[in-house]
């Protein structure tokens, strides 16, 4: 086999094991619910905005979602908080700084108030994806009919049993007239006629009681929010991408190595 040949199907194997990874991902990107999922990126070298995501977190999330997988003092190492300040701010409770990130709330009263325990949320963004989380958050809206207990619904997850215990930042947004959305972010067509599909009840939201936000800023919130449970779900993933960087430079070198000795061997061998 001459070099060129081997380097061909080294790219094409190269090609075959990433392109399928590609489209796994891009067709995940945009699984969200009813609507396609808002294009995010979370944002894992950014210390100030984990910082704030932890913040958002621990008071308004950690009193139903415990991150059991992780620990106070892992957490306030990596995002750069010193370990009194995340005492003082981060535990409100008896824990202490290495304990495992957990809750209090009793799993019989959880099940009661909310018919069934809410989940631990260390690795949601690994099961679902960023994107996901981000669209979610910023998906509530009124719901008054008598099925919805908390006054709200999502249209990312429909019938949720969640609350929105981000209204105090948002407000609470309201169902408007909008067109029907399709997963790749455009909009959804008729497949007998071919025109748009404009008359989506709820094809957008619009804020008519407001929140201590501004959209623009609620959004920031989200995206650090979303970005710090990214960080939580992975917390070597910017240590693991540095390192592929050298392995995949240290097989590159290697692979012209192992050619080469692989030709002396043979070169004798007719």
């Amino acid at each position: 086999m001459g070099p060129w040949k081997f380097l061909a199907v080294l790219v094409l194997v190269g090609l075959m094991a990433f392109l399928p990874l590609k489209a796994v991902g891009a067709e995940a990107a945009f699984d969200c619910g009813t609507i396609p999922c808002d294009e995010f990126s979370p944002a894992l070298d950014d210390k100030a905005s984990l910082q704030r995501g932890a913040k958002y977190y621990m008071n308004y999330c950690m009193g139903c979602h415990s991150l059991k997988y992780a620990r106070f003092e892992r957490t306030a190492t990596d995002l750069g908080i010193p370990l009194p300040l995340a005492e003082q701010n981060l535990i409100f409770d008896d824990a202490k700084i290495g304990d495992l990130m957990q809750n209090a709330m009793p799993v019989p009263l959880a099940k009661k108030w909310f018919g069934a325990p809410p989940p631990d949320l260390t690795l949601i963004s690994r099961a679902r994806s960023p994107e996901y989380i981000y669209t979610y958050l910023r998906n509530f809206y009124r719901d008054d009919s008598p099925a919805r207990p908390w006054g709200v619904n999502n249209r990312v997850f429909p019938d949720v049993a969640m609350p929105h215990v981000l209204i105090e930042l948002q407000g609470l947004p309201e169902c408007a007239p909008g067109p029907v959305l399709a997963h790749n972010g455009g909009i959804k067509r008729d497949p007998l006629t071919g025109e748009d599909m404009l008359e989506d009840p709820c094809g957008r939201l619009q804020i008519t009681q407001a929140g201590s936000m501004t959209v623009e800023e609620f959004d920031t919130a989200m995206a650090d929010l979303a970005s710090f449970l990214a960080y939580v779900a992975e917390p070597m993933a910017l240590e693991r991408k540095r390192m592929g960087i050298y392995v995949l430079l240290f097989l590159a070198f290697f692979g012209v190595f192992a050619y080469l000795l692989n030709r002396e061997y043979w070169k004798d061998v007719h």
